[in-house]
């Protein structure tokens, strides 16, 4: 059960990192098209409209793709099948629409009754060919689970993974099934497609692996024991195909639906290990198929109409899916329209692709959706409001999200409590689930194991009382239970004899039909709210029998709906507006809660764009928030006050002052460093301060600093500012030489008049043929901020930091300083801070001050604010320190490093040098650019990123471990997680070309990574083995040739 979880986890974690890759950078991760839900009726397509425009507001969807909420025509139940078919027609005229309006302003559009109906069909088609859909069938009644009814159960909650963003929405199902299928997009590559999920099942699995036949459809299948296939379809797989470890692809011999074990032995649908092929009811079509597929659909408004006449259904899993099957053509043939199907669709092939390791979660009946939500990815706490534990008796495994709990509520053990505000005096059992109910200060009591939940009427219903209703049924009620003959048929958990016997109620009193079940049972009246809870409770069970005539004349006299009316009744609108008010109320107070009495810890720019969803006071309310800000502890930092100055200022609307305090943002962060660096250091950095030896005559001298560049395996971001200075850090990085050399150097000398130095001064010369001469009357010019093109502000910041420009007697006698760095710009390697390193220490060298590394790594730190570009201590540290080491910073003033050097076996560093490739891939990069945007997320205390950046410090420790047990391979999982995490950070750490680069080097290697920051440099490529490496590096060395990746594979020693 645990690696069940834990696969669980690794498969939403990836699926999730997916799914927000592709919606922030869609050129180089691939998004869908177009996403298009079908819905019972159209009054739950303009509900599902509303939610499709809300997973597109918080990043679910790329705003890129086109999303629809097609009905059923009229409301008319047409079949899964004929749905899919009015689904993908819905979609083409949406295009075809588009397109009338681009064309119609120069006039190339012939009008469609100037067209034959095929001319049109096929223009159509042209359309929608080379798209790749995501099809999610969400209509139907969600009888087994009524109380997701009103919402539509693809989007009742599922706040799997809620922990990792407590700031952000509450996870639904249809979040976590976009996650599954943005992996399966990556399947299609560039020929279009159609991907089609059902809206209650979430199936896990990594569908990024999937490698499907071209030109045709296919269905996922996953093994199964007999016992369940005999209530769910069966896929017989041909015993031809191709398997391996992961999957196997096979043409589908047949179809069955709710087998036996003697059909399913006769049809020869039994496995190898006794298991059989469950039908997941995920399919897929591609290239021709799905140009077929198209085409009948472009063309079937005439089935569709007949099936809205005739009051027949067509469906996905039986009727359209046999087309491609030919062992089912006889059966469908004497099908309704089974002969267009056969005709139109029956030229190519369905494979079943069976996924070994897919997990099915259902969320078919209110009890599975309990069993699901026991799991320990559960957040059982989020964006709610709750009152402490002496003032309330809420369980601890109880599921309290989007919801306002008052003091003096009881919650049991298990119940999931969403979209709800309790007030006190409110008793909820263990088992239960409450939705959408907003229940005032009265005495009420949901016994164990039932379902309460409220919905809006539309105008007119119940006229003169209340525009909602209270609806409520026992957690394992089957509304499709009939009472003549399911012995299973019950209401509030009791038989419905006992019901009616308790109650005194008669069957004609609930049913005018002679079909009696829950679901069309007229029980839930429409009264003043306080005789609807009153009512509710009589009708569990649990009034008295005293009050019994009481009740029952109240419940007799008013009107009353049933399950099945009630969905025809709900007013959607209202519905979505209250659901809107009420999170933008809760994130409002917890936004307040946060400015009054915290240190600033939440993510206010998150919880402001929740509350500007109330039209009327939203940006009111962020206007109070800003009068609050000023009132914060004087114990938060500042570049953490003035960021939430910046955010609620953006909030407001005034985004000219926001940018302006954004300056000063970078301001305190570079000041914060400078504090942290040393006591008082900042106020003297400018002024001239005494070394050891800083003062008295001085000798010419020369020094001459060569340092090796780092290349780091896993910890990056966590050493840099103000991360570091607030939570510390861990990174694991090693020196190495380049080609046999260290490429990173300063020579420093000191010259007397006349000698070079010029009468006195500063002479600085680098590598790319830059000089710059500053005479000692001038020394005052050097002073920040510097120019970001001055290529010389790299070494007055260091003569800053260490105070040598302000000693007389050296700029007197003159000063010389030569820079070199021996490798390509934008390398990723550190250059620039090992640079920095190196130049500081040859200057305090010079002037016999502490040159030890951790005080040079500190001093560094400080430079690069003063320079302006930030970063972190990782770099300097990987240049000054020899080896493999373990960086430690512990937050505080002054900030302290612990560098744990690795003591490696000659075999592990040579089985490191032999099978690690380090590849230039010719792409440049600026880290100050990624850092900007790293740092104003932390700023902001973005959850997701701080995460990120906790799971890179705990990897650094975990790669430690690896190499020290010589585990290699283990190091390239890590590098893996730690590339995947990276562009959690930021998405443009890569580009299309590092892709592709990886992409071609994945079947090679256990692990990669960009060195660095990412977004160019070099890249880390790690083999499987040392023969693998060889295969790699030469492969390599051909695509060079061939133009195709121009980079350049460098040796590389650990120095």
């Amino acid at each position: 059960m645990k690696k069940q979880r834990l696969e669980l986890e690794g498969v939403l974690r990836k699926s999730w990192y997916r799914l927000r890759l592709s919606v922030r950078c869609p050129s180089r991760v691939p998004t869908w098209d177009a996403i298009v839900l079908t819905a019972a009726s159209p009054e739950q397509a303009a509900l599902y409209e509303w939610q499709l425009k809300r997973a597109v507001r918080l990043g679910r969807i790329s705003d890129s793709t086109v999303t629809l909420a097609v009905p059923d025509p009229d409301g008319h139940r047409i079949g899964s099948g004929a749905a899919t078919l009015n689904a993908i027609l819905a979609l083409a005229n949406h295009y075809n629409a588009s397109q009338v309006a681009d064309n119609c302003s120069d006039g190339s559009y012939i009008l469609s009754h100037e067209r034959s109906e095929n001319e049109v069909s096929t223009s159509m088609v042209s359309l929608i060919r080379k798209k790749h859909i995501l099809l999610l069938h969400a209509g139907g009644d969600s009888k087994r689970v009524p109380w997701a009814n009103p919402m539509g159960k693809v989007f009742l909650p599922l706040p799997y993974l809620a922990d990792d963003d407590p700031d952000g929405p509450v996870p639904l199902l249809f979040d976590h099934i976009l996650a599954i299928a943005s992996c399966a997009r990556q399947a299609y590559n560039n020929e279009g497609g159609l991907f089609i999920m059902t809206g209650d099942v979430v199936p896990c699995f990594d569908a990024s692996a999937m490698v499907l036949p071209e030109d045709t459809s296919f269905i996922i299948t996953v093994p199964i024991t007999l016992d369940i296939a005999s209530n769910h379809g069966v896929v017989v797989a041909s015993k031809t195909g191709n398997t391996d470890e992961i999957c196997s692809v096979s043409p589908v011999a047949n179809l069955l639906q709710k087998p036996n074990v003697e059909e399913l032995t006769r049809q020869h649908a039994v496995l190898d290990d006794g298991r059989t092929l469950l039908d997941t009811g995920i399919i897929g079509v591609r290239g021709k198929a799905w140009e077929d597929l198209a085409m009948l659909s472009c063309m079937s408004q005439p089935i569709i109409s007949q099936l809205v006449k005739t009051k027949k259904e067509m469906s996905l899993y039986e009727d359209l899916v046999a087309a491609w099957v030919p062992s089912r053509h006889g059966w469908l043939r004497s099908r309704p329209f089974g002969e267009q199907l056969v005709r139109s669709l029956g030229k190519q092939t369905m494979y079943s692709y069976c996924a070994y390791d897919l997990l099915f979660l259902h969320f078919g009946t209110s009890s599975e959706v309990l069993d699901h939500l026991s799991s320990r990815l559960v957040g059982r706490r989020h964006l709610c409001s709750i009152p402490g534990t002496t003032m309330s008796d809420i369980a601890a495994s109880a599921i309290i999200v989007s919801s306002k709990i008052s003091a003096g509520v009881s919650i049991g053990e298990d119940s999931l409590v969403y979209d709800s505000s309790v007030s006190d005096g409110i008793q909820i059992g263990s088992l239960c689930i409450v939705v959408g109910v907003n229940i005032p200060e009265k005495k009420f009591l949901l016994p164990d194991r039932h379902c309460l939940w409220e919905v809006p009427l539309i105008g007119g219903i119940g006229l003169g009382c209340s525009q909602r209703v209270i609806v409520y049924c026992g957690l394992h009620d089957n509304p499709k239970n009939p009472l003549s003959t399911s012995k299973d048929a019950t209401f509030c958990g009791k038989p419905w004899e006992k019901v009616l016997h308790d109650l005194g109620i008669h069957e004609n009193d609930l049913w005018s039909s002679q079909e009696k079940c829950l679901w069309n049972a007229k029980l839930f009246p429409v009264l003043p709210y306080s005789e609807m809870l009153s009512l509710a409770n009589w009708l569990m069970g649990l009034e008295t029998y005293e009050n019994n005539q009481k009740f029952h004349s109240l419940w007799k006299m008013a009107r009353r709906l049933s399950l099945e009316e009630l969905h025809r009744s709900i007013d959607f609108p209202q519905m979505c507006l209250i659901s809107s008010n009420h999170q933008a109320d809760l994130a409002a107070a917890i936004g307040e809660a946060s400015l009054s009495f915290g240190l600033l810890g939440r993510n206010l720019s998150q919880l402001c764009q929740e509350v500007l969803q109330m039209k009327d006071s939203g940006e009111k309310i962020c206007k109070h928030f800003l009068s609050l800000q000023s009132q914060n502890s004087k114990i938060v930092p500042r570049s953490r006050a003035f960021q939430v100055q910046a955010d609620l200022l953006r909030a407001c609307g005034n985004h000219v002052e926001a940018s302006e305090i954004q300056h000063q943002v970078w301001a305190s962060v570079a000041d914060e460093t400078a504090s942290a660096v040393r006591y008082g250091f900042k106020e003297h950095v400018l002024e001239s301060w005494n070394c050891k030896g800083g003062n008295g005559k001085k000798n010419n001298k020369k020094v001459k600093v060569e340092l090796p560049v780092r290349v780091d395996f896993v910890g990056g971001w966590s050493d840099t500012p103000p991360w570091s200075l607030e939570r510390g850090g861990c990174v694991l990085n090693m020196a190495i030489s380049l080609e046999n050399c260290l490429p990173i150097g300063t020579v420093i000398e000191t010259a007397e008049t006349g000698t070079g130095g010029g009468g006195g001064g500063i002479f600085m010369t680098d590598d790319a043929s830059n000089e710059l001469h500053i005479e000692k009357e001038k020394l005052s010019s050097i002073s920040p901020p510097f120019h970001n093109k001055d290529p010389f502000r790299l070494v007055k910041s260091a003569l800053l930091v260490t105070g040598v420009v302000h000693d007389s007697n050296i700029m007197g006698m003159g000063l010389r300083v030569k820079t070199w760095a021996h490798i390509p710009r934008g390398s990723g390697l550190g250059t620039s801070s090992i640079l920095a390193a190196a130049v500081v220490k040859g200057l305090l060298r010079l002037i016999d001050g502490d040159e030890s590394n951790e005080n040079v790594a500190r001093l560094v730190l400080l430079l690069e604010q003063i320079m302006g570009t930030g970063g972190g201590w990782q770099d300097q540290i990987g240049g000054l320190y020899p080896g493999i080491k373990l960086t430690t910073s512990f937050p505080g003033t002054p900030l302290r490093l612990q560098v744990l050097p690795l003591l490696p076996s000659p075999t592990l560093v040579t089985e490191l040098q032999e099978r690690l490739l380090l590849v230039f891939t010719g792409q440049v990069r600026l880290a100050h650019q990624v850092l900007q945007k790293v740092v104003t997320r932390y700023l902001q205390r973005d959850n997701l990123l701080i995460s990120s950046i906790k799971r890179l410090a705990e990897l650094a420790k975990s790669g430690r471990e690896a190499l020290m047990n010589c585990n290699i391979d283990e190091v390239g999982e890590i590098m893996m997680e730690t590339w995947r995490l990276h562009q959690e950070l930021d998405p443009h750490c890569s580009n299309q070309f590092v892709d592709a680069l990886f992409g071609f080097a994945h079947t090679y290697c256990c692990g990669y990574k960009l060195v660095g920051a990412g977004g160019g440099g070099f890249a880390l490529l790690l083999a499987k083995n040392v023969q693998t490496a060889r295969q790699l590096r030469h492969a390599l060395e051909l695509e060079q040739n061939r133009k195709l990746f121009n980079v350049k594979v460098y040796n590389w020693s650990l120095s």
